[in-house]
């Protein structure tokens, strides 16, 4: 079996450390459990330390979000898995076998996600990364499972194991080798879609994503940073146009990059018709910082951009146009 770290990335987060990382340690035999700290200010190191005695710690000399934060934290741990895990996520029992068994038998298979359900409803998939994630021609991201605000009860419509676009940071496996080979996640996204970038990269270099519905998982979401909050709209607005500037193919570029920010102004009218001021002023700016960092990001592609990188054309015509409320690929 393969050497595998379970990593919990933390910041001020003793309340989330206490409630989940008991099931952490008590269903991952298989695994050494880090704790990787962004240089928190609270109790949870010490916390750690008294209360867990077998999770290492790494600790990051500040904070440097999601995207960073990894990519300092993996530099110091040796494995040939890395589970990379959200501190709000319950896990259950065996939930590493099907999935380390998936890297054994299939070699081309860089990174997996396990089946993400609702800890507070926990018959529902998961905002976050569901049953799966796929992207439509222009970048947006949707799951098996979820498609915008809208999400699906787990009736077991998605318990097949099948070839994804992206998986969900909150509950990511990579080979660790294939994280140091594409420069781990990208430090300019900070946090949010950084996983949806990683993944696409890794497609590019002709790697397959899969998801095994055989674990499952338990995600709080927006514990850390709320769906509501501005950062958030900003971060998702910026890091889509860095995203689609490093990895789409040369003949959609720019024709795919308008099109996203003509939506991106529509969805900023939106905004304003419903009287959210501080989102539309979030998305102005995740715009100007995007065109700030937009030299650097195109400097990032690699050799190779798959024309093939889309499920659906348009996921938003699907949605608001045809009603199209749940997955159809």
């Amino acid at each position: 079996m393969k050497k595998t770290a379970v990593v919990i990335l933390n910041w001020n987060g003793t309340k989330l450390l206490e409630q989940f990382l008991p099931s952490v340690v008590q269903f991952s035999p298989e695994a050494t459990i880090y704790v990787a700290d962004n240089a928190s200010t609270d109790d949870s190191v010490a916390f750690v330390k008294a209360n867990f005695p077998t999770v290492q710690i790494v600790q990051n000399s500040s904070n440097f979000g999601f995207a960073q934060g990894y990519n300092e934290a993996l530099q110091h741990i040796e494995a040939d898995i890395y589970a990379l895990v959200n501190s709000d996520i319950e896990v259950t029992e065996n939930w590493l076998q099907p999935i380390l068994q998936t890297f054994e038998a299939e070699p081309k298979t860089a990174i997996i996600q396990p089946k993400l359900l609702d800890f507070k409803n926990k018959t529902y998939f998961e905002y976050a990364g569901a049953a799966g994630g796929f992207i439509d021609k222009y970048g947006y991201p949707y799951c098996r499972g979820r498609v915008f605000d809208t999400v699906e009860q787990d009736l077991e419509q998605y318990d097949n194991n099948c070839a994804i676009s992206w998986a969900s940071g909150a509950c990511f496996f990579i080979r660790s080798s294939v994280y140091h080979e594409l420069g781990g996640f990208d430090a300019d996204f900070f946090a949010h879609q950084e996983e949806i970038d990683l993944c696409w990269r890794a497609l590019n270099k002709g790697y397959q994503i899969k998801y095994q519905y055989n674990s499952t998982v338990y995600h709080v979401g927006g514990a850390t940073l709320q769906q509501g909050n501005p950062k958030k709209t900003f971060l998702n607005f910026r890091n889509s146009l860095l995203m689609l500037s490093k990895n789409l193919p040369k003949n959609k570029l720019i024709l795919v990059l308008f099109t996203r920010m003509l939506l991106d102004g529509l969805a900023g009218i939106q905004f304003i018709f419903k009287g959210k001021f501080a989102h539309f002023m979030a998305i102005l700016k995740a715009h100007f910082s995007f065109y700030r960092l937009l030299s650097s990001t195109y400097k990032k592609r690699g050799n190779f951009q798959s024309e093939t990188y889309y499920s659906t054309k348009s996921i938003v015509y699907q949605y608001y146009v045809n009603s199209g409320k749940i997955f159809v690929k």
